[in-house]
């Protein structure tokens, strides 16, 4: 049984900010673009756009001006990233 347990903070820190999740999220981003770009018009701009905070991090965007209407009306950047796996949640504010 556990006796205790410690949680090493810069340890979390530093797998978070490494290569392997670098990777892996990069991956997960990749293929919501692909999913993306299978839900719009053929040859509409897609960006995936990788950076880090206290973690690795990527936003998928859809670079045209009818991309606003397309998530407020069809979900898809929500329903891209359903496809690939993901669980989408709505944003709270206000924590």
């Amino acid at each position: 049984m556990l006796q205790s347990f410690r949680l090493d903070a810069r340890g979390v820190r530093e797998i978070l900010r490494g290569p392997e999740v670098r990777q892996l999220i990069d991956g997960y981003a990749g293929d919501v673009a692909a999913n993306v770009r299978v839900l719009v018009p053929s040859g509409t701009p897609i960006e995936v756009r990788g950076y880090t905070t206290d973690r690795g991090a990527a936003t998928v965007v859809v670079a045209d001006r009818q991309a606003m209407g397309w998530q407020a009306r069809d979900g898809i950047l929500t329903r891209a990233a359903g496809f690939a796996g993901l669980e989408v949640r709505a944003w709270r504010t206000g924590r």
